[in-house]
């Protein structure tokens, strides 16, 4: 079946399901296949479940005219979604980056979604999949869309670019992240940035932090950039204006206040405020709508448990933003800190020089207590006598329910893998 053809039958559906459980119905059902799965196996659950059709690349039922056969599903599924990101006339906003991503693309939809039906991708649904699903939940009434794209080696974004072929672009930094895949920094800058080379050959827009040289130096003397910068003359100004705890800034004379901790959130902040802007949205919405932003999903969260005050920072960890989390807090003022790190993965061989690096940093500091866990990477905590080691954060758990904590201001951050969330309800 072409391209065309399935689209038709898309038109007429109630959207694309990969999940049989998840299924509603008139649904298409695409069977896709993973390390450990194998969604062809599936098909009978999923017209069980109502799906109109199924599209499958392993041959079944030959008399079944709703078994649509393809030679690879996955790329049908992203065949599928470029041809519908076409016909949408709109601007399509990528974002890339190390660090902040989540954050960024949640902070410039409650900004744009002020005056524009936007649509945005949801959760972390960055990836080969994620992006064509999120493009293909875009309807006639999305005025702009706003795409998450993740990667872990050279090439997939760029290969997410083809896709959802956007028209602006920003990446959010560049830091030690996906180290495994991406071979070095080096590597890094390489993946990411080739979303500037989509955007570049293709006359799109670039949103650019002119305080960051490294991103500067790879836009040489295109010219279809909106900066935003503290130090230097841009199209948008930013200026820190206060942390008490949470960050306020300054733009254009006027004081936008938000829910977010931590200098590093700065640059995401003022992100949305660009944006925002650009996209001509008065900056008594713009004040607004980051005002209305919460964090969410273990990013930096704060919690209040009794007397004591958590930021859970759980849902991912890198040494870029472990380092920025721990300035971050080294410098909030309590009588009472304690530090509780879990592993952070995918740094590849890498990963032991990593974490020693973050223990001495760690140690450097006069925190109250501090805690190391997990048995892949942060064993080599337990040479170092100023901090406490466990090998699991089920075992720590156990150890801090004997604990008595009052009065303290607790960090937790580590690698999604870890599960650190699951530590709070023992405070």
């Amino acid at each position: 079946m072409k391209i065309k053809e399935l689209y038709a039958l898309f038109l007429n559906s109630n959207g694309i399901s990969t999940d049989s459980r998840k299924l509603k119905p008139n649904m298409l059902f695409f069977a896709l296949k993973g390390d450990n799965f194998n969604a062809n196996n599936f098909t009978q659950k999923a017209f069980d479940a109502g799906a109109s059709y199924c599209i499958i690349d392993e041959k079944q039922d030959p008399q079944n005219e709703r078994l649509i056969v393809v030679d690879d599903v996955l790329k049908t599924l992203q065949q599928l979604a470029y041809f519908h990101r076409k016909t949408l006339d709109i601007p399509i906003i990528a974002l890339t980056g190390s660090n902040g991503k989540t954050t960024t693309k949640e902070l410039i939809n409650v900004v744009l979604s002020r005056a524009y039906n936007i649509h945005a991708t949801q959760g972390n649904y960055n990836n080969h999949i994620g992006v064509p699903l999120t493009l293909l939940e875009m309807d006639s009434q999305t005025q702009i869309g706003i795409v998450e794209m993740g990667a872990n080696h050279i090439g997939e974004i760029a290969e997410l670019c083809k896709i959802a072929a956007p028209t602006h672009g920003y990446i959010t930094n560049f830091g030690k992240a996906h180290l495994e895949g991406f071979g070095s920094e080096a590597g890094v800058i390489k993946g990411k940035s080739e979303l500037y080379d989509y955007l570049i050959n293709n006359a799109g827009f670039i949103f650019v932090n002119s305080d960051d040289d490294k991103q500067l130096t790879l836009l040489d003397s295109y010219k279809k950039i909106h900066t935003f910068s503290v130090k230097k003359k841009s199209d948008t100004q930013v200026l820190l204006s206060s942390e008490t705890p949470f960050l306020n800034i300054e733009s254009q004379g006027c004081l936008i206040q938000s829910q977010l901790l931590g200098r590093y959130n700065f640059s995401n902040l003022a992100a949305a405020i660009t944006m925002g802007c650009f996209f001509k949205i008065n900056l008594d919405d713009i004040k607004k709508g980051v005002a209305s932003y919460t964090p969410k999903n273990n990013r930096s969260e704060i919690i209040k448990k009794g007397s004591n005050t958590i930021i859970l920072d759980a849902y991912n960890a890198n040494p870029s933003s472990m380092e920025a989390a721990l300035d971050n807090f080294n410098a909030m003022k309590s009588s009472a800190k304690l530090v509780i790190l879990g592993d952070m993965f995918e740094l590849g061989g890498q990963s032991e020089k990593e974490h020693l690096t973050l223990i001495k940093k760690v140690n450097s500091y006069n925190f109250s207590q501090m805690f190391f866990i997990g048995l892949n990477f942060f064993e080599w905590a337990s040479t170092f006598p100023e901090g406490t080691f466990f090998e699991t954060t089920a075992a720590f758990k156990e150890a801090l329910l004997s604990m008595r904590i009052e009065n303290a201001l607790v960090l937790i951050k580590g690698s999604r893998g870890m599960a650190l969330e699951s530590l709070v309800e023992a405070f």
